[in-house]
């Protein structure tokens, strides 16, 4: 592009979009539509970044966001913490699962799940089947600390964040790694973690675009 030329078309934000964060740079107008044809589901740990770098992940490719936990809260009128409290996990699931579909029958849009949703028999095969899905992988260290500082966490009440988070990475950790991508954030910065993701989505889609030619 020369100085005479004009700046390229920007995308713009979906209604109702977070404030844009300026560390986000949005791709460019003529490849977004490939990269923004189906819902992308980030799944992974509690702590991890999943509704951070989802927010700004939707805000470089210029499409929608959704919560999971917050879609459930809406619908429920409580907040996820008291659902655990009174009806326990397995009911929780049951809506999570239900609240879930409704999201995938919208339009493309980036969705963050919460910990447990993907671990889910279920729930996993409704993501994997309607959505790019995407593991948001870090530390349990880093996980920690993050998690640390929040009381809000239904499964946290009262115990060690680390031995949680260890047992729920033993027991959710292969159900993650059938994830479409893995993104290994460790102490990335939620901008830096988008690039990556962005990145892990091209050569998902030349690959797909290769071998779909060959055949």
């Amino acid at each position: 592009m020369t100085a005479a030329d004009p700046p390229p078309p920007t995308i713009p934000a979906p209604a109702g979009a977070a404030p844009a964060d300026p560390a986000v740079a949005a791709v460019p107008h003529d490849e977004a539509p490939r990269l923004r044809a189906r819902t992308i589901a980030l799944v992974g740990l509690m702590g991890v970044g999943k509704t951070s770098v989802g927010k700004r992940l939707a805000q470089a490719l210029g499409m929608p966001f959704r919560d999971a936990d917050e879609a459930i809260e809406k619908a429920a009128g409580r907040t996820i913490s008291e659902i655990f409290a009174d009806r326990g996990e397995a009911e929780f699931r049951a809506g999570e699962r239900r609240v879930i579909a409704r999201l995938l029958d919208e339009p493309p849009h980036v969705l963050a799940t919460g910990g447990g949703a993907f671990a889910q028999p279920e729930t996993r095969a409704l993501l994997k089947a309607r959505a790019i899905t995407i593991w948001l992988r870090a530390d349990i260290a880093v996980l920690a600390r993050r998690v640390g500082r929040k009381d809000t966490r239904p499964l946290l009440s009262g115990k060690d964040p680390v031995a949680v988070l260890t047992a729920l990475a033993e027991a959710r950790y292969p159900a993650y790694a059938e994830a479409d991508l893995t993104i290994d954030t460790g102490e990335t910065s939620h901008p830096a973690t988008v690039e990556l993701v962005i990145s892990a989505l091209r050569r998902r889609l030349d690959l797909q675009h290769t071998e779909g030619g060959a055949a």
